[in-house]
C-alpha cells in the first residue's frame, strides 16, 4: 500500500473517530446542527443579495455564465445537426 493511501486512510479513521466524539452527546450534536443551519441559511441570503447587487450593476453572475453556457453548448449540437444535414443533401 502506497503512503499517500496509507496517510489517507488515516486521517479518515482519525476524523471518523473525531466526529463520533463530537456527536456523542445529543445537546451539543443538536447545537452543532443548528449552528451549521444557521450558517447555511446565512450564506444562501449573502449569495441572494449579491445576485441581486450583481444584477442592479448589469453584472453578469456565475448563474448567467453557467445558463449561457448550457445555451451554447445547445446551440453547437443544433448547428453540427444542421451542418450533418446539408452535408448529406
Amino acid at each position: 500500500m502506497g503512503l499517500r493511501k496509507q496517510l489517507t486512510e488515516k486521517a479518515m479513521g482519525l476524523s471518523a473517530k473525531a466526529m463520533e466524539r463530537l456527536f456523542a452527546d445529543e445537546k451539543r450534536a443538536q447545537r452543532i446542527a443548528e449552528a451549521i443551519g444557521t450558517v447555511q441559511r446565512g450564506k444562501a441570503a449573502v449569495d441572494k443579495t449579491q445576485t441581486v447587487v450583481m444584477h442592479q450593476l448589469n453584472f453578469a453572475t456565475r448563474a448567467d455564465f453557467k445558463e449561457l453556457g448550457r445555451s451554447l453548448s445547445s446551440l453547437k449540437k443544433r448547428v453540427k445537426a444542421l451542418d450533418e444535414k446539408l452535408k448529406r443533401a
